[in-house]
C-alpha cells in the first residue's frame, strides 16, 4: 500500500519522474483504468485541489465520494482516526485529505486504506509542489540552475516548504523575499533571504504566494494597506517590467488580487497561473496511478 504525504519520501529525480508521467498524460499517455474506490476529505476550503483531483479521479474511473465535515459525525466529535476507519470499513481504497494539522497522517498509515496528502496545515502540500515542478519542466526542460524567487507570506505557506526543499535538492538557486514578519529561519538551509528588488532582474521563476489572512491573528496581519503591500512587497507593473524576457511568474492560487499580483497581471504573457490549475488535473492523475502501483 502506497502513501503520497510528503516530497521527502522520494528521491528528486524520482519525484520529477512523477512530474514527467504528468507532462505525458497531458500529452496523451494512456492510463489503466479501475475500478478502486476514493473519498475526498477536505477539513479545509479548496477549489483548485479538490476540483482537480475530482476530475482527475473521473477520468481514471474510481467510485469517488466526497465527505462532507459539515454533515459529518466530526461534528460529535468523532476523530480523524474514526473517520478514517469508518471509510476503510465502507469500502474506500484511497482517501484525499486536507487537513489543518501539519502531521495529520502520522497516526492513519497502518489503518489499511492509502493516504493522499491534499494539503497539510502549513506543513506540505506535496501535489501542489508536482504541478509546480511539471509546469517549470514544461516551460525550461530542466530545474538545475535556474533562479527562483519564492516570494510572500512564507511562515504560513505549505506550498513555499515543499517547493523549497525539491527545488534545493534538484539544484535551483532559491531566493525567499517577504516581509521579516512572514519570514521562518527555517528557509535559510534551502536559499537566501532577500528584498525583492535585489533579485527581480535575474530570476527566471517568479513564485508568488498568497498571504494567508486565515492563519493570522488580527493583530499580527502586518499590513498598512493592501496598496502597500503591493508597491513594497508584490508583483506590480513596475517589477513586472524588470523580468527577464523569458521569466514566468507563478502562483498556487487563489490570488488576493492587487495584494501580492496587481490585477492585471494575473493573465499577463509571463503569467503561468491558468496553466498552473490546468496542469493540476494531470498531476494528480500521475499521483494516483502511482498511489495504485502501476
Amino acid at each position: 500500500m502506497r502513501h503520497f504525504l510528503e516530497v521527502e519520501q522520494f528521491k528528486p529525480e524520482e519525484f520529477i519522474e512523477l512530474a514527467k508521467r504528468g507532462i505525458e498524460i497531458k500529452n496523451g499517455a494512456s492510463l489503466n483504468k479501475n475500478g478502486l474506490s476514493i473519498v475526498n476529505m477536505f477539513f479545509e476550503s479548496s477549489t483548485r485541489t479538490k476540483m482537480s483531483f475530482e476530475v482527475a479521479e473521473k477520468q481514471m474511473d474510481f467510485h469517488t465520494y466526497n465527505f462532507d465535515v459539515t454533515t459529518s459525525a466530526v461534528n460529535k466529535g468523532e476523530s480523524l482516526y474514526d473517520s478514517i476507519l469508518t471509510m476503510k470499513a465502507l469500502g474506500m481504497n484511497i482517501a484525499v485529505i486536507r487537513h489543518q494539522n501539519n502531521h495529520y497522517y502520522k497516526d492513519l498509515l497502518d489503518i489499511g486504506i492509502s493516504i493522499v496528502n491534499a494539503g497539510s496545515g502549513s506543513g506540505e502540500h506535496p501535489s501542489q509542489c508536482l504541478l509546480d515542478m511539471m509546469t517549470i519542466i514544461e516551460e525550461f526542460g530542466k530545474i538545475q540552475g535556474l533562479k527562483v524567487a519564492i516570494v510572500g507570506d512564507l511562515k504560513h505557506s505549505r506550498v513555499a516548504r515543499s517547493n523549497a526543499k525539491i527545488l534545493h535538492e534538484l539544484g535551483a538557486t532559491i531566493y525567499f523575499c517577504s516581509p521579516k514578519e512572514y519570514y521562518d529561519k527555517e528557509f535559510e538551509k534551502y536559499g537566501t533571504y532577500k528584498k525583492l528588488d535585489e533579485v527581480i532582474f535575474e530570476v527566471d521563476v517568479l513564485m508568488m504566494l498568497r498571504i494567508q489572512f486565515e492563519r493570522h491573528r488580527n493583530e499580527a496581519r502586518h499590513i498598512e494597506t493592501e496598496a502597500a503591500y503591493l508597491r513594497d512587497y508584490g508583483l506590480n507593473q513596475r517589477r513586472y517590467h524588470q523580468l527577464k524576457d523569458h521569466a514566468i511568474v507563478m502562483h498556487p492560487a487563489p490570488v488576493n488580487r492587487d495584494v501580492e499580483i496587481a490585477s492585471r497581471l494575473v493573465e499577463s504573457e509571463k503569467s503561468r497561473i491558468v496553466r498552473q490549475m490546468e496542469n493540476g488535473v494531470f498531476a494528480r492523475m500521475a499521483i494516483l496511478e502511482w498511489v495504485k502501483g502501476e
